[in-house]
C-alpha cells in the first residue's frame, strides 16, 4: 500500500476545493428547497390584510351601485306613480323592496 506524502494531499486538497464549493452550495439549495416551496405555498393559499381590506372596498363600492341604481329607479317610478301611473305605482313597491333587501333601508 502507498502512502500519499502529506504535501501531496494538501495540494490535492487545495486543488479540490474549488470543485466543492458548487457542490456544498448545490447540497445547500437542495436542504433548503422544502423550506421555500413550503413558504410559497403558504404565500398562495393565505390573504392578507391590505388584500382582504381591498376586496372588502369593492364589495362595498359594487353594493352603493346597486343601491345608487335602485334608488334612481325608485324615485322615477314613485314621480310616475304621483303622476297617476298605477305599473308605475306597483314598479315603486318592487324597487323599495329591493333596496330594503340590499340592506339599504336600515
Amino acid at each position: 500500500m502507498t502512502r500519499i506524502r502529506p504535501a501531496l494531499a494538501l495540494a490535492l486538497t487545495l486543488a479540490a476545493a474549488p470543485l466543492l464549493s458548487g457542490c456544498v452550495r448545490t447540497v445547500a439549495s437542495v436542504v433548503t428547497a422544502p423550506v421555500r416551496v413550503a413558504g410559497k405555498a403558504v404565500d398562495w393559499t393565505t390573504t392578507s390584510q391590505s388584500e382582504s381590506d381591498e376586496k372588502r372596498g369593492r364589495e362595498m363600492r359594487k353594493r352603493e351601485e346597486r343601491l345608487g341604481k335602485l334608488d334612481r329607479q325608485y324615485q322615477k317610478h314613485l314621480r310616475d306613480c304621483r303622476a297617476g301611473d298605477e305599473n308605475a305605482c306597483a314598479q315603486a313597491r318592487d324597487d323599495y323592496a329591493q333596496i330594503q333587501d340590499e340592506g339599504g333601508g336600515r
